[in-house]
């Protein structure tokens, strides 16, 4: 059965361009009412313009689907809650959430100024915040809600000049985790994408012939998916240029050492086994990892929990 989301009213933000334009444009196309939400400046957050917004409105439009512009900055919460409340009053509700705005000011952390280390976080991290959270409560009123964050590469593994940009794609890792906890007893799920495309943000990394195969809307499906009435929860998913895969934090089986080895020296002289990789298994939970140590340290001291 074909997924839709008839019936459903979606926010879609940095929707004016890129990866949040496909996204609108594929929801609105198998049923969904769309705010698309672009606060309309630069690529690095400077100036302002719902033009953007308006054209992927029309484009909607046009196809027969159905679709509001907004120009909320994420980062100002006051706008944010404006836009949630101006969907809900529209249309009777928010369902459908994908958290996508961000912008980049790339530096080496040498140069890097703190305005534009808070400033990314604000967008990103705080901006995403922003939105879950105004966007919360109506779910929960009407069990349910379905939420897709946006991750990246670069705070997954690592990337060079993006320690604020790192920072805040790593921290909605974190903020994702924990939402799909907090919204699991009134069926909201809540996942995370981390796309690679050609966008305004990577057209200067990747040689054309590159570009020409990682077309935003490659990732759109697994945007629909994490966001359909089946969808799962607390899922990490990679995709670019039609590749999808699944992503996991492990943790390593590791060893427990009697207290008279609790030294640097003899961390250092185990390192390789409690480093070894092949029992290593995605925790499910913060107290699982708690209650994994104790185990192991009670089969050390011969306590029955």
């Amino acid at each position: 059965m074909a997924i839709r989301f008839d019936g459903r009213v979606a926010i879609v933000t940095g929707a004016g361009n890129g990866l949040g334009k496909a996204h609108a444009l594929g929801l609105a196309s198998r049923g969904a009412k769309v705010v698309v939400n672009d606060f309309g400046g630069a690529r690095d957050g400077t100036g302002g313009s719902l033009s953007p917004a308006e054209a992927v409105v029309e484009e909607i439009r046009k196809a027969g689907g159905t679709a509001m512009a907004d120009g909320a900055d994420v980062s100002n919460f006051e706008q944010v809650t404006a836009m949630v409340e101006r969907a809900s009053r529209e249309w009777g509700s928010v369902d459908l959430l994908c958290a996508n705005a961000g912008i980049l000011r790339d530096k080496s952390f040498g140069k890097m100024e703190a305005a534009d280390f808070q400033k990314v976080l604000d967008v990103h991290l705080v901006g995403t915040f922003y939105c879950c959270k105004a966007a919360w409560a109506g779910m929960r009123d009407r069990n349910y809600g379905r939420i897709v964050l946006t991750t990246s590469s670069s705070g997954l593994y690592g990337n060079f000049g993006q320690a604020n940009y790192g920072a805040a794609k790593s921290g909605m890792v974190g903020l994702m985790n924990v939402l799909a906890e907090d919204g699991r007893k009134n069926d909201i799920r809540v996942n995370i994408i981390s796309p690679t495309a050609a966008t305004r943000m990577t057209e200067e990394l990747l040689p054309p012939q590159a570009l020409q195969l990682m077309k935003p809307n490659a990732i759109t499906p697994a945007v629909e998916f994490m966001l359909s009435e089946d969808a799962p929860t607390r899922t990490i998913m990679g995709a670019g240029a039609g590749s999808f895969a699944l992503i996991k934090i492990l943790e390593s089986e590791g060893i427990n050492l009697p207290e008279s080895e609790w030294t640097p020296d003899a961390v250092a002289a185990h390192f390789a086994e409690i480093s070894d990789m092949s029992k290593a298994k995605a925790l499910t939970g913060a107290f699982e990892q708690t209650q994994k140590y104790v185990a192991q340290a009670a089969a050390r001291a011969g306590i029955k929990l």
